[in-house]
């Protein structure tokens, strides 16, 4: 269901992308898996790539300019719009070498999107890990809102999840809805909260489907996010501060897997977005944004 498997590897490291969706199927190094992989169709969005925008939009609609648009509510159960338009779509190959692979697709039209544009995305291994990296270019004739995000389920090693503790670089979490998912509040600070990841906390028993916000960067100005186990070693997920959002995603079980995973997924902008404004990303016809981030072993 996801086409051509796309193989890149660079020394002891290797990874898959997918062509349908260009999504990242497989990562590892020498041997050991640094994301969770999967059979047959990605399942709970693994490895999605997020465009025009990542997570919800709330009952499928959304206003620009005092004009309503309706998007395909591809979240049935909850009538939103989730994760964008090119998950499932065909991709082109650009270019494709050893270490780094280069995916395209164009989207002219689509029900609630009057904006034609070309997304593009680079898978590259190099000695630290994996870089991806996003262009989004405006083809039409108007200012175009987006925002962009991606699915990873970072797995630390052969480790189990459930024995690591997860770091996050936010500050602050958003309260949403359960029932809809859709943000109902403004964002709170986390510090002091049971929401607080600044300094890691056991993962254990730990149940997330949550955006935070306010994602810092270091001195090096990278965002960074890890999963550890208690000697260090895990997985690192690191983004440039256009990603100032990151949803995490804890399922019981990661199909396929037999026991728990968990998504760390950078985003642009939070949830709804597109109807909130927060965040959104704009680009003026003809122009093209670029952001990266990536996926980084961690040694003991």
């Amino acid at each position: 269901m996801t086409g051509e498997q796309l193989e890149i590897s660079h020394g002891p490291a290797s990874a898959v992308v997918t062509i349908v969706g260009a999504g990242l199927r497989a990562f590892e190094v020498g041997g050991v898996p640094y994301v969770e992989t999967y059979d047959d169709e990605p399942p709970m969005g693994a490895g999605g790539v997020l465009v025009p925008w990542p997570n919800r939009v709330a009952g499928a609609t959304w206003s620009q300019n005092g004009e309503t648009h309706t998007l395909e509510a591809t979240e049935a159960v909850r009538g939103n719009a989730i994760h964008g338009l090119v998950r499932r779509a065909q991709w082109s190959v650009v270019s494709h070498v050893d270490s780094a692979v280069t995916l395209e697709v164009t989207v002219d039209e689509a029900p609630g999107w009057p904006f034609p544009f070309r997304t593009a995305i680079s898978y590259t291994l190099t000695d630290d890990g994996l870089t991806i990296e996003h262009t989004v270019a405006n083809r039409g004739e108007r200012p175009m809102p987006f925002g962009v995000g991606t699915h990873p389920y970072p797995r630390p090693g052969n480790v189990d999840v459930d024995d690591c503790s997860l770091t996050l670089a936010a500050r602050t979490v958003l309260p949403v809805d359960l029932d809809t998912m859709i943000p109902n509040g403004s964002p709170i600070e986390v510090t002091g909260t049971d929401y607080d990841f600044g300094d890691g906390r056991p993962l254990r028993d730990v149940e997330l489907d949550t955006a935070f916000g306010g994602c810092a960067p270091g001195q090096d100005g990278y965002v960074r996010h890890s999963v550890r186990s208690g000697d260090g070693s895990g997985v690192e997920v690191w983004a440039e501060p256009a990603f100032g959002w990151v949803q995490v995603f804890t399922p019981g079980e990661f199909p396929g897997k037999g026991a728990r995973a968990v998504a760390i997924e950078p985003m642009t902008c939070p949830p709804d977005a597109l109807n909130s404004g927060v965040d959104l990303l704009w680009l003026a016809p003809g122009e093209t944004w670029t952001g990266r981030w990536g996926i980084s072993p961690l040694g003991a």
